[in-house]
C-alpha cells in the first residue's frame, strides 16, 4: 500500500475528529483498511475479522494476503511455545515477563500417529515441520489454523529418519513454501525439494565435493536467511570440524560458508535468525568452555557478546529461539530444559532457568494464516 493512501487514510481519521466531516467504514477503501489496518492485527484477530462479510472473507483468504500478513506481524509478539502432550497440545505465550504454566490454550492434535511418536523438527512462519517416529512420515501443520499437509510419497520420499537426515522449510521469491530433505541411507546421500504450489519432489544434484564426504557427516536442521537455507554439519574425517552449508533457494546450490574461526580443537554452533540478520552462538574452548554470539556480516562474521562462564555448558545439545527484539532468547535442550538468556545484562544476571518450562517436549513458532497448501488467488 502507497504512503499516498495511508496519508488519505490519516487526513480522513483527522478531520472526523474535528467535526469537519462524517467518516465510515465503507470511506476509507477497501485497500486502506486490508493493507493498513486488519493486516496489522494478530492471526487470531484476522480470522475474526472473516466473519465480518464476504468481500472481508474472501480478501483476507487469499494467499497473496496471508504472505503479506505473514511478513508484517511482530515475530516476538506473536511467538508461541507449543507442548505435545496425550491427545491434547498446550500452547504457551513466550512473553518472557508473561510466561506462565496457567496462561496457556489446548488444541486437539490432528495426527493419526500416537502423541508419544510425534517429534516437532523446525518451524518457519507459523509452520511445524512434524515427523512421526513410528512411520517415518513428514508432515507440515499449522496449529493456529489446523491446516495439515502429508509429505511422503508412494515413493519414499518424504520419509525421515531420526539422527541420519536433515530437513529445513523455507519460501523462495514466488512465496512457494518448501521443503527441503537431506536424506542418508547405508553411507549414499540424496537431496530432495518439495513444493507446495506443484505438491510433488524434484531431486537436488549434490556438489562433488559434498559428495566424497557423504557418509561421514552429521547435518543440523536447516535455517533460512535471506534466501539461503544454513547448515551446521558435523564432519569426522581430516579435522573439518563444524562447518557450515548455505543452500541458495532459487540457484538450489550448496556452497559452504565462512566459520567464526577459533584456536580451539573443539567447538560447536547453534544458528538463531533475528532481526532478520543470521546469528551464532559458538561453544568453544573444551574442558573451559566459552560461548560467543556472532553475527554474519556479508560472508565474515562479527563477534557481539561473550556469554559468563555457566557450568554444564547450556548451548550444547540444545535448539535457541530468540524471543524478543531486546535481545533475550530461549534455550531450550533436547530433554525439555529451558532457560533464559539476556544479552542486555551482565555476568550471572542474563541466564534465567525457567522452571515452569521444564520437561516440555515441544517447540517455537508464530502464530501466522500460512498454509501448506498452496492456492491460487
Amino acid at each position: 500500500m502507497s504512503t499516498n493512501n495511508l496519508q488519505s487514510c490519516k487526513r480522513k481519521m483527522f478531520l472526523h475528529g474535528h467535526g469537519r466531516q462524517s467518516t465510515s467504514i465503507d470511506d476509507l477503501g477497501l485497500d486502506i483498511l486490508v493493507y493498513e489496518i486488519l493486516i496489522r492485527l494478530p492471526a487470531k484477530g484476522v480470522g475474526r475479522s472473516k466473519c465480518v462479510c464476504k468481500e472481508w472473507l474472501s480478501v483476507l483468504s487469499t494467499h497473496h494476503f496471508a504472505m503479506m500478513h505473514c511478513r508484517h506481524i511482530s515475530t516476538s509478539y506473536n511467538q508461541k511455545f507449543i507442548a505435545i502432550g496425550s491427545h491434547l497440545c498446550s500452547v504457551f505465550p513466550l512473553s518472557c515477563e508473561d510466561s506462565c504454566p496457567l496462561l496457556n490454550s489446548k488444541i486437539l492434535l490432528p495426527f493419526e500417529a500416537p502423541w508419544n511418536k510425534v517429534n516437532i523438527l523446525t518451524s518457519f512462519e507459523g509452520l511445524l515441520c512434524v515427523c512421526f517416529r513410528n512411520t517415518g512420515k513428514l508432515v507440515i501443520w499449522n496449529p493456529l489454523t489446523r491446516a495439515l499437509k502429508e509429505m511422503s510419497s508412494s515413493n519414499s520420499r518424504g520419509l525421515y529418519k531420526p539422527k541420519s537426515d536433515a530437513i529445513g522449510l523455507y519460501v523462495d521469491k514466488t512465496d512457494d513454501y518448501k521443503l527441503l530433505h537431506i536424506k542418508r541411507r547405508r553411507g549414499r546421500m540424496w537431496v530432495h525439494v518439495y513444493s507446495s504450489m506443484f505438491d510433488s519432489w524434484h531431486k537436488i544434484t549434490f556438489a562433488n565435493k559434498l559428495r566424497c564426504w557423504r557418509g561421514k557427516l552429521i547435518w543440523s536442521n536447516g535455517t533460512f536467511c535471506k534466501g539461503v537455507l544454513y547448515f551446521l554439519v558435523n564432519c569426522f574425517i581430516e579435522n573439518k570440524g563444524v562447518m557450515l552449508f548455505g543452500f541458495d533457494v532459487e540457484s538450489e546450490r550448496f556452497r559452504l560458508k565462512t566459520f567464526p574461526r577459533f584456536p580451539h580443537a573443539y567447538y560447536d554452533g547453534n544458528l538463531v535468525v533475528f532481526h532478520k540478520e543470521l546469528h551464532m552462538f559458538v561453544t568453544h574452548g573444551l574442558p573451559n568452555w566459552t560461548v560467543d554470539l556472532w553475527r554474519m556480516e556479508g560472508e565474515s562474521w562479527v563477534k557481539l557478546w561473550v556469554f559468563p562462564r555457566i557450568q554444564p555448558p547450556i548451548i550444547l545439545s540444545c535448539s535457541i529461539t530468540h524471543i524478543t527484539s531486546t535481545g533475550r532468547f530461549l534455550v531450550v535442550s533436547n530433554d525439555g530444559v529451558a532457560n533464559e538468556i539476556d544479552t542486555t545484562k551482565k555476568g550471572d544476571d542474563c541466564f534465567l532457568p525457567l522452571v515452569w518450562f521444564h520437561g516440555l517436549q515441544g517447540a517455537i513458532y508464530t502464530e501466522t494464516l500460512s498454509s501448506p497448501d498452496f492456492y491460487f488467488d
